[in-house]
């Protein structure tokens, strides 16, 4: 079924480029944790001293493995989830002579084991079926076979998992609007309109962790998430817990899942085992069941591209640094409240806007309404999109503040919707404000308009898309990032010909430039599309 192999599988496939900033994804995944952390100090603190039938406390119960017995591990792979006849099952790997709690074995005197395997994959495994993975670690000397003689089943901890990972099949869903066929020879276009359909991915590496852990944990105390983990036995007279086995594919990226169709003859397969600390299980035992708080909390949990945002980050970042990314997101989010608490207080006790650039407010209402649909046309997460909601209706808000609005209830439109007129606020009108707008705006639109059109075609030729309404929002969003600080220039114009400053909102341009000066620090340290890091350059 096996033979041994010295590479680590074909290479992976490349990722879909994301949409939003990892900076986000950080940030996000970081105030998950957090609530993660009060929800499970919640439970810790309400919880009672169990007892048992008769009313007395549950004494705490003994790790069935001690620190300094000789252990071996035992792997096999089969298509059956539960191992019911070991013989029709091949060993797939095998250890001997393991001490438990011991950290200075192996090769590297790092306790640590690899294993390079290439499996020659069943019929069925081809055709969409499952495959297991059976990991059995045992005192030296006891059998994982049940029906043998000096089976003891307290001596033998058993954990499995199903290798094949079934997601929906990965669907190139852009094409060249003029060829009407995509860019890459190597990708096929499935029908968007058919029904997605789920197949089996498979990963090359898996992680086997043994958890070395002697806490007496008492039954029915144990704080979550770990109550899922400890596996108690009561069956005979000595009472007591398993060892925790930990199959860990935590950092095993979605981009890295290569899909199993008929003509995957053959897998690589890499094991790698070592011993884990309890502190850092209960770190992966946490991530594990986020996802599951998320959902009750009624965030939903993330994507797959947001969790391999996150993963690649932790991966690729310095320890140190990431420790300054967690203070200096706390920073960052203490600066965005104030500056938005700023922005609303000056537009609200603003009576006068001489020296603001009107026109620019409305092209504001345009931009944040461009990145909304854009995001909406993306799958975004949730979070973003109420974000950028919230902003344009803040966008809108500010209208009302450099416009004078009237309803005409006497001439509707269609018949139905009564008539809204927009008039320039008298300080706009009898200031030099307004035609220093108006000029601005002129000069600003020779130099956007060809730029726009230019960019247009690019993107028309050499880029994909869904459809014609994405990409004109695409178009309009790529072209917004790229050339978007062009439209600062009216504020820039008005001020030089006013000769001052004193008119704008210095409080919340503050706290604005210092979190723009975060963004653009961490769009170089964390992982993100191109386009983004030019935005934070602009900004």
């Amino acid at each position: 079924v096996c033979k041994m192999a010295d590479n680590q599988g074909p290479p992976a496939q490349q990722p879909n480029q994301q949409r939003t900033s990892g900076w986000q994804y950080v940030r996000s995944f970081l105030m998950q944790m957090v609530i993660f952390y009060f929800i499970t100090s919640f439970f810790r603190g309400g919880q009672k001293q169990p007892v048992d039938d008769s009313g007395s406390p549950i004494q705490p119960s003994q790790n069935f493995f001690r620190f300094n017995d000789k252990l071996d591990l035992v792997v096999y792979i089969s298509q059956l989830e539960d191992m019911a006849r070991f013989s029709d099952n091949e060993v797939l790997w095998q250890l001997e002579g393991i001490t438990y709690g011991s950290w200075d074995e192996g090769p590297s005197k790092d306790s640590t084991w690899t294993k390079s395997i290439e499996v020659v994959v069943p019929e069925a495994v081809q055709d969409n079926g499952s495959w297991w993975l059976h990991v059995f670690i045992k005192k030296a000397g006891t059998p994982v076979d049940p029906n043998e003689e000096y089976y003891d089943h307290q001596s033998v901890v058993h954990q499995k998992k199903m290798l094949t990972k079934y997601m929906k099949q990965r669907v190139h869903k852009t094409v060249n609007l003029l060829t009407g066929e995509p860019n890459l020879d190597t990708v096929t276009l499935a029908d968007v309109d058919a029904p997605v359909e789920i197949i089996s991915y498979w990963h090359p590496n898996l992680t086997l962790n043994l958890v070395a852990d002697q806490t007496p944990w008492i039954r029915g105390a144990i704080p979550p998430p770990m109550d899922q983990f400890v596996i108690f036995d009561n069956t005979s007279d000595r009472q007591g817990y398993y060892p925790i086995v930990f199959l860990n594919d935590y950092w095993n990226l979605f981009q890295e899942y290569m899909p199993i169709n008929e003509t995957t003859k053959t897998l690589n397969l890499t094991l790698t085992f070592y011993p884990l600390s309890l502190f850092k299980f209960q770190m992966y035992a946490a991530m594990t069941t986020k996802n599951q708080w998320s959902e009750l909390m009624g965030q939903g949990s993330q994507s797959d591209e947001e969790q391999d945002a996150v993963k690649q980050t932790l991966l690729d970042t310095n320890p140190y640094l990431l420790g300054l990314t967690m203070v200096v997101t706390l920073v960052h989010m203490v600066f965005e409240f104030l500056a938005f608490k700023n922005d609303i207080q000056f537009w609200k006790s603003r009576e006068s806007i001489e020296g603001l650039s009107v026109r620019s407010v409305s092209f504001n209402v345009f931009q944040s309404l461009i990145v909304l649909l854009y995001i909406l046309d993306n799958e975004t997460s949730f979070v973003i999109i109420i974000s950028c909601f919230v902003g344009l209706l803040i966008e809108l808000w500010k209208i009302t503040k450099v416009y004078k609005i009237s309803i005409d209830r006497e001439r509707y439109i269609l018949g139905i919707f009564p008539r809204i007129s927009f008039a320039d606020h008298p300080s706009y009108v009898d200031s030099s404000t307004k035609e220093y707008d108006k000029m601005a705006f002129r000069y600003l639109g020779w130099t956007l308009f060809p730029l726009f059109i230019c960019y247009g075609v690019y993107s028309l030729i050499y880029q994909e898309h869904k459809g014609w309404y994405s990409f004109v929002l695409g178009m309009c969003y790529g072209f917004l990032l790229t050339f978007g600080f062009i439209t600062m220039t009216p504020q820039l114009f008005i001020n030089y010909k006013l000769k001052s400053v004193a008119h704008l909102p210095w409080r919340m341009l503050t706290y604005k430039a210092f979190n723009t000066f975060i963004d653009d620090m961490f769009a170089f340290v964390i992982k993100m599309p191109t386009m983004y890091r030019i935005g934070c350059f602009r900004d």
